[in-house]
């Protein structure tokens, strides 16, 4: 028992596609505020954030030189944290921001999907540094909450860790190496929507959600195993943002 050459398969788009229509759905129900709009305050802003990080599982490809041998695995995650800031400009029913966010979760399970064996204790984890360009529309109303909806593109610095599981060799347990540390920059985009809460003209409360993912990242181009996979993920986050 253990890692067979498999056939490899990849999951649609669905997760994104329900996120778009939770996305919607939001800027639906808001927009009958619009009806009521009082004027917004333009200005400068920066802001600060902290949440959840939910992985969506990933398929992994891995690639070993040694046996010339291909294996797809699924693999889960952990939730994990977010956090980051903001910098932008708010020009009434637009906001222009810079973000730098870090997200990081543990490795959960690791299945070889061309014969459905679950490597025992994994041990690694992913992380992804982004830094993102992000536009937000704000449908401003004659209360203090203010829902908005938007997204952005940038760049993912992505580390895999060193990743081991208990593999099954000649009936015997093996502790083995699964996927080798590295770094990878990719492509990363997200979408998101949310409720801000004023507090007064200056500060306000920021709880949102976010979809992020990226390209697909190759580990270990230059090592004895590579490792290809794309990270997606569910974020909500609480944040405080201070206008100028």
């Amino acid at each position: 028992m253990g890692r067979h050459e498999p056939d490899p398969t990849m999951q649609g788009g669905a997760p994104m596609k329900r996120s778009l229509i939770v996305i919607a759905a939001i800027v639906t129900l808001a927009i009958p505020a619009i009806c009521q709009a009082a004027p917004a305050r333009p200005g400068a802003y920066v802001s600060g954030f902290l949440g959840i990080s939910v992985p969506m599982d990933a398929d992994v490809t891995t690639f070993d030189f040694f046996t010339n041998a291909t294996f797809n695995d699924r693999v889960e995650f952990d939730p994990g944290i977010n956090v980051g800031g903001t910098g932008g400009y708010d020009f009434g029913i637009i906001r222009l921001e810079g973000e730098l966010s870090f997200k990081q979760s543990e490795i959960r399970s690791i299945t070889d999907k061309a014969d459905g064996f679950q490597f025992g204790n994994p041990d690694g984890d992913l992380g992804a540094l982004a830094m993102m360009f992000n536009a937000f529309f704000d449908l401003h109303n004659a209360t203090p909450v203010t829902p908005y909806w938007g997204g952005g593109i940038g760049f993912a610095v992505l580390h895999l860790s060193d990743t081991f599981g208990t593999d099954i060799v000649n009936g015997v347990p093996e502790r083995v190496l699964l996927y080798e540390n590295d770094d990878d920059t990719v492509f990363a985009y997200q979408a998101g929507a949310g409720l801000e809460i004023a507090l007064n003209r200056q500060f306000s409360l920021d709880l949102g959600y976010r979809y992020f993912g990226t390209s697909r990242a190759r580990f270990g181009a230059n090592k004895d195993i590579t490792t290809d996979l794309k990270f997606e993920s569910h974020n909500g986050v609480v944040g405080f943002r201070v206008k100028f």
